[in-house]
C-alpha cells in the first residue's frame, strides 16, 4: 500500500477545476478600486470563510461520505467481478458460435448465388451507338 501523500492530495488532478483562488473570484478593474485595507480585509476574509467553512463541512462529512463511496466503489467493483465480466464473457462465446454460424450460411447459399448472379451480368455488352 503506498503511503498517503498530504501534500499533494490530488496527485491525478482530478479536481483542477475547482480551484478557486481569491483572484479568480473578485477582481478590480483600473479605474475602479477600492482603498488597498479594504481589498486586503476583503482578501483575509474570502480566504478565512473559504478555508473555515470547508473545515467545518470536511469535519462532519467527509468520514460518512468516505464510508458511502468506498462502499458504493466496492459494490460496483463487485458487480463488474461477479456479473458483467462473466456475462460479457458468455455473449462473446455465443457471438462466436453465431458468427460462425451465419459465416457458414452465408458461404454455402448466398455465396453461390451471388457468384451466379455475377457471372450472368458480367456477360452483358453494352454498345453506345
Amino acid at each position: 500500500m503506498a503511503e498517503l501523500d498530504l501534500v499533494n492530495r490530488d496527485p491525478n488532478n482530478i479536481n483542477d477545476h475547482v480551484k478557486v483562488a481569491f483572484e479568480d473570484v473578485l477582481a478590480e478593474p483600473d479605474g475602479a478600486q477600492s482603498i488597498d485595507c479594504i481589498w486586503r480585509c476583503s482578501y483575509n476574509c474570502f480566504q478565512c470563510s473559504k478555508g473555515c467553512c470547508y473545515n467545518v463541512m470536511s469535519i462532519l462529512c467527509a468520514i460518512p461520505l468516505a464510508f458511502v463511496w468506498g462502499w458504493s466503489f466496492a459494490v460496483i467493483a463487485f458487480y463488474h467481478v461477479w456479473t458483467v465480466a462473466p456475462f460479457l464473457k458468455c455473449f462473446m462465446i455465443n457471438c462466436g458460435c453465431c458468427q460462425k454460424f451465419y459465416g457458414t450460411c452465408i458461404q454455402c447459399y448466398l455465396g453461390p448465388i451471388c457468384e451466379t448472379y455475377g457471372l450472368f451480368f458480367s456477360n452483358i455488352v453494352v454498345k453506345n451507338a
